[in-house]
């Protein structure tokens, strides 16, 4: 427990979200509240009672009981109700809501009951397309005790969309725990040959996570000198764009050397089997996979975009390309996979990175002082 809470005790600290990945933010909720229990508090989830269920099933693995909501209409009322009793029920210290639905709910449920509330916006891109969306959100961070997003980024486009104050948002970098994979049994699963070079990427199938470039890029390596390559993307619950991978890799012949991957839960494995690490997209927040890979000792090749630049250094702890650049992540990726010893170097220092500024501790430490101010105001 952070030294802001220690002569507080313990509290009850609900953490909301909307979805039930698996996905980045779903992630999240699953490592704080983790660690937050380890620290003594007490964790209450709540999420959707109607969804693919990845979260709660891992939250149950680890002692914690979601609490179920009723999603309804967005202009519904019965959701402040709801969370209301909620919060009644199970005597709530603090609300931690996570993105745009339940920073508006949870923040209009809480302030009428008098409990402090926390914010974070994982990604900005499209909770603020629709100006009643801007509306919502900009009087729920106004209301709230504390507002956070996972990078400079993504508070830069935040606050200019919304035209709120420097002050209203702060930047928490989301966290990873260090966890070791087995890298042969891995490989040896998914049928990687001794002689060939893994490329992993990890995201849902969608569009703006640009697989499609990567499969590009890679089959536009020259095939004389290129050294033998494989694509194993772990997509979570899939995609729209998978029909279309598929179709590309079987017209370039490369169907035996794309592997989709669903529902793992076994990414430090994945990490673990992979010889380079791609995140490719057009946009993010600050994205989980990318630092779990460097935390892995994992070569990257990433798209200089969103937060990915306040975690990788060109040249330093990885490559970076612009967004849909083909051309630039075919150099890249070839460098990458014609020389281990840049392999190796650009791994070392991302790994070195991540372990200093990118850890679960260093992240709830900055939420329990969130916590400890929002109940100090009280």
């Amino acid at each position: 427990m952070s030294s802001e809470l220690a002569n507080r005790g313990p509290l009850t600290i609900a953490l909301l979200l909307e979805s039930d990945g698996p996905g980045g933010a779903e992630v999240i909720i699953l490592e704080m509240a983790r660690e937050l229990k380890a620290r003594g508090h007490r964790v209450i989830p709540i999420g959707p009672a109607i969804g693919i269920g990845w979260l709660g099933e891992r939250l149950a693995e680890c002692g914690l009981q979601q609490v179920a909501f009723t999603k309804y209409h967005p202009l519904d009322p019965r959701w402040i109700r709801d969370f209301r009793a909620i919060f009644r029920d199970h005597a709530v210290d603090v609300v931690h809501s996570h993105e745009f639905s339940m920073a508006v709910y949870g923040t209009v449920a809480a302030r009428t009951l008098g409990i402090p509330t926390v914010n974070t916006l994982h990604g900005a891109q499209s909770m603020t397309e629709a100006m009643r969306r801007r509306v919502a959100l900009r009087w729920a961070l106004r209301n709230a005790n504390a507002n956070f997003t996972v990078s400079h980024a993504t508070k830069r486009q935040l606050d200019a969309d919304l035209g709120i104050a420097d002050d209203v948002i702060g930047v928490v970098w989301n966290g990873i725990p260090v966890r070791s994979g087995d890298r042969e049994r891995t490989r040896a699963a998914l049928g990687v040959a001794p002689d060939e070079l893994l490329v992993l990427a990890i995201g849902t199938l969608e569009e703006r996570k640009g697989h499609r470039f990567l499969l590009d890029a890679l089959t536009s390596l020259p095939a004389a000198t290129a050294p033998k390559w494989r694509l194993a993307v772990a997509c979570g619950r899939g995609g729209p764009e998978r029909e279309g991978l598929e179709a590309m890799a079987q017209a370039r012949g490369v169907s035996d050397r794309l592997q989709l991957l669903t529902y793992r839960n076994d990414i430090p494995d994945l990490l673990a089997a992979a010889d380079v690490f791609s995140m490719p997209s057009l946009w993010e927040g600050l994205p989980l996979a990318l630092l779990e890979a460097m935390v892995a000792r994992k070569p990257i090749v990433a798209s200089r975009t969103s937060g990915i630049p306040e975690a990788i250094v060109n040249g330093e702890t990885g490559l970076l390309t612009e967004p849909g650049d083909v051309p630039g992540l075919t150099e890249a990726l070839g460098r990458l996979l014609d020389d281990a010893k840049l392999r190796d170097q650009l791994a070392g220092a991302a790994q070195a990175v991540a372990l200093q500024s990118f850890t679960i501790s260093a992240m709830v430490n900055a939420y329990e002082a969130a916590y400890a101010k929002g109940i100090s105001a009280k």
